[in-house]
């Protein structure tokens, strides 16, 4: 029956509502009442900028027709005095998924699936456009209940599950089960998200790259269906080309994700309304320069239980910043004029929705912009603003009555109309009696204090300076209370029935547990108004021992900068400099650092307005290179298909890495994010510097070569998990490059032919390698699959760039040498596997003696900060030059990432990436003292030092915080460890 009417729906709202109903009524006879109401003498919020002192708001069929303070009210209009109260807006959600059922995974757990399960669907069952919240919705009366009680009177709903997600629907919170008149808008928007279905086992993708990369490939196929150059009818393209005239909105979730989000949309013209995470504020310049409208929620961390000290140490500054920091963010928002609305989501309960609501603004936020977010721009997002959001004539009647300022805790909500229909909260007319009383009761003097809701009233009573147990009711002027006797040894209540009179006394009769009655009479002695006004010096007291805000630092964690440090002038004196050059290593030497290049290189070096810094008896060298890292990223494989040349590391890097602040205290200026080795055909790579504190943005290296990640070997055949996706064997690995190597060679004749085609991201990056544009760094291990690999690269005439790990390298150097190819090998890394038992130390060593360009890396997150040691034991194992075996790990990485031009050497005009150690840089006592990275000094010795104080000092004062916390009776949330996943090559 829904899905009729629903159907029929857009056709029956073109009437007026008293056209006759079309469909059956089987609940009696029912008369509509057609008068008009009018609600007066109230302070009437039209929007959150235009509000009427004493004015009326007239109503009919549902809608506004005016509001103002000399409107005419019509004859036999329902008049309802709102002297003393407020009428607003009511509240908008339009981010729910009321009234869709979660989807659930299905039984029997996951199988391994790499194909889709539907038929005449796009080729990925996580995309499903086609999917419409109309068709599951059902009206959820328990949970309006709650949604209404907290003020809202529309929510856009939609179906939690997928990439895209297909139309959500607009809903009013109207309980009279007119389906016609209750969905606003059967489709209101497109959702979309970088989380996959549960109710499919299909594996790609595996990561946030890898749906960032669907995603880009699906508005591709879809512009090329949009073009008619596709005969297979696709019911999924259809729908979201049919959808694209809709509000696109984006569950991102986190500040991370929201710029990741915006970079897909940007790519395409397509601005979403991203529903963010709420820590925003972490780097708010990036989100406003996004120019994307935000749905933000608003479920603040509570305080941690810190009273186990053991716990609370394991506790991050982040995460205690976060409790602190997070109700900030609103503002924050508000204050770089960044367009946002609130949203339920993420709360357990909409109960919940006015507790947050307030922290914020007592963190800062107005109520004018509180209010909205809440009203007029969920509204305008929806392109709404005709029917929702505000009390302007022709509006849909959803407003909400007060007792004054919604954002007052102390204020109470009364009635939540939606759509001319009164839903009854709090009754408006009954009389307020919270606050303190005074009785006597055969012969005993009894204090009674009133508080909270008049719906949920509590009560203390006292005699004798002893607390008696108590409970009250309150309902229609009728108090009921219970209390106990004085006598400890028996469980015995007093009752008390009594009704409120005009001084809001209490006179009734009390039942003694005896069972005789007696006269009882209460006096009341404070009112509620006097009652807080004697709160007001405690109220104060506590909000003055509230927390005070942590800074926000870049990153926001211990270690972080306040302000981002600049590049400097500095000249370095009397040094044991480096070169990496053909001067090799000049004694007593200064370095000139100027305008983030090295300027000059010299004895006795003088330059007006530098800083000196005096070197004697320390190393100056080039930064340390790693040329295969897996630090810094969100995710590293994306193992869902064989091939993932479409997906890049540049999607996923993480600026907040505390690693990347490590390497840097390990003299690392230089990083290649490599993908994992999860598939033979791997994604590409991320060439970054670590400038701690910048956006993920800008650690990439201007305009640096592209990679991209191979893998042979045991990772990529999945033999020894559950697999079953091809390859499973290592000449199916081989397979796999001549079929794709095939394929990007015929599409890129059909590019070049003239002819339409199909843009395809992986084929795009297949024919990069084979024009030579894009340089493979190959996992590797054993030396028949080195063999074959370069064998396929000669096949299709390219050339493979680096074999990294490479532990075999010393069987097959003289091979590598003739293909030209660089081996990026560990310095004594082996037998952690079966393919890596015929390692040996001196791997390094005999390859650099053939010829071969070699580099020591890391592929570890704890060796990457220790690089310079690693270049050491080349030292020990083959006896290279201690000069040379530096190269390893800072000029040789650069040539094999092709940016030795800029960095990997001290010389002059080249990018100011130096390290001061304060002794040989690879003996193992050697610390990074100062770490520059185009002239910026991002790591300092001294500075790290001041910083490990700080944090001692700032973690005292938020642990003090939290333990206040929890003295006043807030809510506190358990201490659960948290250790960061390391990545390498075969994470997940």
């Amino acid at each position: 029956m829904i899905k009729t009417i629903l159907t029929l729906m857009t056709f029956v709202c073109s009437f007026s509502i008293l056209a006759q109903d079309y469909f059956p009524k089987n609940d009696g006879v029912t008369t509509k009442n057609t008068n008009y109401t009018a609600i007066t003498n109230a302070k009437i919020y039209v929007t959150p900028t235009q509000i009427i002192e004493k004015g009326t708001l007239l109503i009919k069929d549902g809608k506004v027709v005016a509001s103002g303070t000399s409107v005419t009210i019509p004859k036999n209009a329902v008049q309802i005095d709102a002297s003393g109260k407020s009428i607003y807006p009511s509240f908008i959600d339009m981010y729910s998924d009321f009234g869709v059922e979660k989807p659930k995974r299905p039984a029997g757990g996951r199988s391994s699936q790499y194909d889709a399960s539907r038929s005449g669907f796009y080729w990925n069952d996580h995309i499903m456009p086609e999917n419409n919240a109309i068709d599951q919705f059902k009206y959820d009366s328990k949970k309006a209940e709650d949604l209404i009680k907290a003020g809202f009177g529309v929510v856009n709903t939609h179906i939690q599950d997928g990439i895209v997600r297909g139309t959500g629907t607009l809903v009013a919170l109207n309980s009279s089960d007119d389906n016609a008149m209750r969905i606003l808008d059967a489709k209101s928007a497109q959702y979309l998200s970088f989380s996959k279905s549960v109710k499919s086992n299909q594996a790609y993708p595996s990561s946030i790259m890898g749906s960032m990369a669907l995603l880009r490939q699906l508005y591709y196929d879809a512009d090329w269906y949009a073009k008619g150059n596709i005969t297979t009818k696709d019911l999924s393209i259809e729908a979201l080309n049919n959808n694209k005239s809709l509000v696109q909105i984006f569950e991102a979730g986190s500040r991370a994700n929201n710029l990741r989000a915006d970079k897909v949309g940007d790519m395409f013209n397509i601005q979403y309304v991203i529903l963010g995470g709420g820590d925003e504020y972490e780097r708010i310049d990036e989100i406003k320069a996004m120019n994307a409208p935000l749905i933000i929620p608003i479920n603040f961390p509570d305080a941690y239980d810190v009273e186990n000290a053991f716990l609370a140490s394991t506790l991050s500054i982040h995460d205690m910043r976060a409790w602190n920091q997070k109700p900030t963010n609103p503002k924050l928002l508000a204050d770089n004029n960044i367009t946002f609305a609130f949203t339920t989501h993420d709360l357990k309960s909409a109960k919940e929705f006015k507790s947050n609501l307030l922290k914020a603004i007592e963190a800062g936020l107005s109520k004018e912009k509180a209010l909205e977010a809440l009203t007029t721009v969920p509204a305008q997002l929806l392109g709404k603003s005709d029917k929702i959001g505000s009390l302007r004539n022709g509006t849909y009647a959803n407003f909400l009555i007060t007792s004054g300022d919604i954002f007052d805790k102390k204020t109470t909500l009364y009635e939540n109309w939606v759509q001319g229909q009164k839903n009854t909260i709090e009754n408006r007319d009954i009389v307020d009696i919270i606050g303190k009383y005074e009785f006597t009761l055969a012969g005993e003097a009894y204090e009674m204090t009133l508080s909270g809701e008049l719906s949920k009233l509590k009560s203390e009573i006292t005699a004798n300076n002893k607390k008696r147990g108590s409970k009250i009711a309150y309902a229609d002027d009728w108090v009921n209370i219970a209390f106990t006797t004085q006598d400890s040894t028996k469980q015995e209540f007093v009752r008390v029935i009594a009704n409120v009179d005009a001084n809001k006394n209490l006179n009734g009769k009390a039942i003694l547990p005896s069972g005789a009655e007696m006269g009882f009479f209460a006096k009341q002695t404070e009112t509620k108004k006097e009652t807080t006004s004697k709160k007001e010096d405690s109220d104060k007291d506590k909000k003055d021992t509230v927390a005070t805000v942590s800074p926000i630092t870049f990153p926001n964690n211990g270690y972080g900068f306040e302000t981002l440090p600049k590049a400097e002038t500095l000249l370095f004196t009397n040094a044991t400099v480096w070169t990496n050059e053909k001067d090799g290593i000049l004694e007593n030497t200064d370095v000139l650092i100027k305008n983030g290049k090295i300027a000059k290189i010299g004895k006795n070096l003088s330059e007006r307005g530098a800083t000196v810094i005096d070197a004697t008896g320390k190393h100056l060298t080039s930064g340390v290179i790693d040329e295969h890292s897996h630090i810094a990223a969100a995710s590293i494989n994306e193992g869902g298909q064989n091939s993932s040349a479409e997906v890049t590391i540049e999607d996923v890097i993480d600026d907040t890495d505390i690693n990347l602040y490590r390497n840097l205290a390990g003299g690392v200026t230089s990083i290649q994010i490599l993908h994992g080795s999860a598939n033979p055909i791997g994604g590409r790579s991320a060439i970054i510097k670590p400038k701690w504190g910048h956006a993920a943005k800008d650690l990439i290296i201007s305009n640096s070569p592209k990679y991209i990640k191979f893998a042979l070997g045991e990772n990529v055949k999945q033999s020894n998990w559950s697999g079953g996706r091809f390859p499973q064997t290592r000449m199916g690995v081989e397979q796999v490059y001549v079929d794709y190597f095939t394929r990007a060679k015929e599409y890129e004749a059909l590019k070049k032919s003239g002819k339409p085609y199909r843009k395809d991201i992986e084929m795009e990056t297949l024919v990069e390698i084979l024009n030579g544009e894009r340089f493979i760094s190959c996992h590797s291990y054993v030396q028949s699959e080195i063999n074959m690999f370069m064998k396929v690269a000669e096949r299709f005439n390219f050339q493979i760039n680096t074999f990294t790990h490479i532990l075999e390298g010393y069987k097959v150097a003289d091979k590598m040498l003739e293909h030209g190819v660089g081996g990026s090998t560990f310095a004594d890394w082996w037998s952690y596997k079966y393919e890596v038992n015929d390692a040996i130390p001196y791997n390094a060593a005999i390859m650099h003696d053939v010829g071969i360009t070699v580099a020591i890396n890391s592929d570890d997150a704890e060796m990457s900060r220790r690089l310079n040691q690693e270049a050491g034991k080349t030292v020990k194992y083959g006896g290279v030059s201690e000069e040379e075996a530096w190269k390893f790990v800072t000029l040789n990485p650069a040539k094999l990432l092709h940016i030795d031009d800029r960095v990997g050497s001290i010389k002059v005009g080249k990018d100011a990436d130096v390290v001061l150690w304060s002794d040989n840089p690879l003996s193992i006592y050697a610390k990074a003292e100062k770490t520059l990275i185009e002239g910026v000094t991002y790591f300092d010795l001294k500075r790290d030092e001041m910083l490990r104080e700080r944090i001692t000092k700032e973690r005292s004062e938020l642990i003090n915080d939290m333990l206040q916390a929890k003295n006043k009776g807030l809510k506190t949330q358990p201490i659960k460890k948290k250790e960061k996943e390391l990545f390498h090559c075969d994470s997940e």
